[in-house]
């Protein structure tokens, strides 16, 4: 689907491919990738086009009938739906990217589709790295576990301990 975004998608074809049933491969899809086929295309159309928008000269209605869109309106509509505007204001805004493909394709990424809503995903900030002062040595690690295990040990030989005084 990635390689052919252009052509129509035939389901059954590509399910008959995976030896599934049509319905079936919908569903396997869905969960596989939080979308549908036929929506996992229209994202990868729409991914294109920003591309041709920003970096190309030529019209939206030869953008849309290049990346496999038939209509304008389903074009502008799903262009709308997945990035937030229209194609055109897309293009006035968004001029020709100067970064390394692989960041581009990042930075562009709907994101709609993953169920962000238009937020970016927060990255994590790594752990911060204790104090050597916090810091637990190798030796008083070892004693930790010597005692553990020695407690453990003891529970299973003389079972729970009962309170003093029944």
């Amino acid at each position: 689907m990635d390689r052919s975004y252009a052509e129509p998608l035939d389901v059954r074809a590509v399910a008959a491919v995976a030896h599934l049933s049509e319905a079936h491969f919908i569903r396997s899809f869905r969960a596989a990738f939080g979308e549908t086929p036929h929506r996992y295309l229209q994202r990868r159309r729409v991914e294109r086009s920003m591309f041709l928008l920003r970096e190309t000269d030529r019209s939206v209605i030869d953008i849309c009938f290049d990346v496999g869109f038939t209509s304008r309106g389903t074009f502008s509509r799903t262009f709308r739906e997945i990035i937030g505007e229209t194609p055109s204001s897309y293009r006035v805004g968004n001029g020709p990217m100067v970064a390394p493909n692989c960041y581009q394709m990042w930075a562009t990424r709907p994101v709609v589709a993953a169920g962000w809503r238009g937020d970016r995903a927060v990255l994590e900030t790594p752990p911060q790295r204790r104090p050597p002062s916090m810091r637990s040595s190798p030796s008083s690690l070892a004693k930790e576990k010597t005692s553990d295990d020695h407690q453990t040990q003891r529970r299973l030989h003389h079972g729970p301990q009962q309170g003093r005084g029944s």
